[in-house]
């Protein structure tokens, strides 16, 4: 086992930590590609995953990477079982009130997916229609806001994008309600699918930790260093396969939301 890095360890948050102890014990929702998920070989690979990795490194610390399903990654956060949690969580005022991020690191919006085959083209056509979302995620709180302008006829909820997409792909929802980017990378092989309708939200991701964790400020800084070098924009890079835009978080150094 390396000394610095522990990958492909697949728990959930009610199994109990192991005696081996690193650093930084990091929560992720796995299997939310490409952002963090399990490669071939098991281990634990992503956007994120390298961004935590680096920070890691720069930071002299050990990290262990744990399988927490996307709800509860708040309530691990606030009770000090993960120091970090990742998963393409957006930064919002009500997320801030219980929790702390450090500088955002990726902008986003979300996406109303369907299949090419299926009638539904835009929002609209989702009146009387089946709409998944991922429990708990800003896609969710979206839903709730809007559900009655677009008249859904019910919602279905998951932990994660693979499982709405297969129910999707069988016709058991019409429409799935998830980050553009994880979505457009998901469908990029895929000509099945069909992403219909952008949905302007301005969402920003980065890494969420407790309020008052000691380690807050020589994280933020060194994720300034990594933008000021090209760090992140590699990252990007390397997952997206386009460059980051300059303008964007990825690339500016940001403040701290709070």
């Amino acid at each position: 086992m390396k000394a610095k890095v522990m990958l492909g360890l697949f728990m959930t948050a009610a199994v109990s930590m192991p005696a081996w102890a690193a650093d930084w014990t990091v929560g992720a929702n796995v299997g939310n590609v490409p952002w963090e998920f399990q490669d071939a070989k098991g281990e634990f690979v992503g956007f994120e995953v390298d961004v935590v990795k680096e920070v890691a490194k720069r930071a002299g610390k050990s990290v262990e990477f744990v399988n927490i399903p996307f709800n509860g990654l708040f309530s691990a956060v606030q009770s000090k079982r993960v120091e970090i949690a990742i998963s393409s969580i957006t930064i919002t005022p009500k997320r801030l009130e219980s929790v702390a991020f450090a500088q955002p690191y990726f902008d986003s919006d979300q996406s109303l997916t369907s299949l090419t085959t299926s009638k539904v083209k835009s929002l609209t056509d989702m009146n009387g229609k089946v709409v998944g979302v991922d429990t708990g995620s800003t896609g969710d709180m979206w839903i709730g806001q809007h559900k009655d302008e677009y008249k859904f006829a019910d919602v279905s909820r998951y932990e994660g994008l693979s499982p709405a997409m297969l129910d999707l792909a069988s016709g058991r929802i019409d429409g799935y309600l998830s980050d553009i980017p994880a979505v457009l990378y998901y469908i990029k092989d895929k000509p099945q699918f069909n992403i219909v309708a952008r949905i302007p939200t301005g969402e920003r991701y980065s890494l969420m930790h407790a309020k008052g964790w000691a380690m807050s400020d020589q994280v933020n800084g060194i994720i300034s260093k990594m933008k000021e070098d090209g760090t992140l924009g590699k990252i990007h890079k390397q997952w997206f396969g386009t460059d980051a835009d300059k303008e964007s978080s990825t690339m500016k150094v940001t403040p701290v939301l709070k």
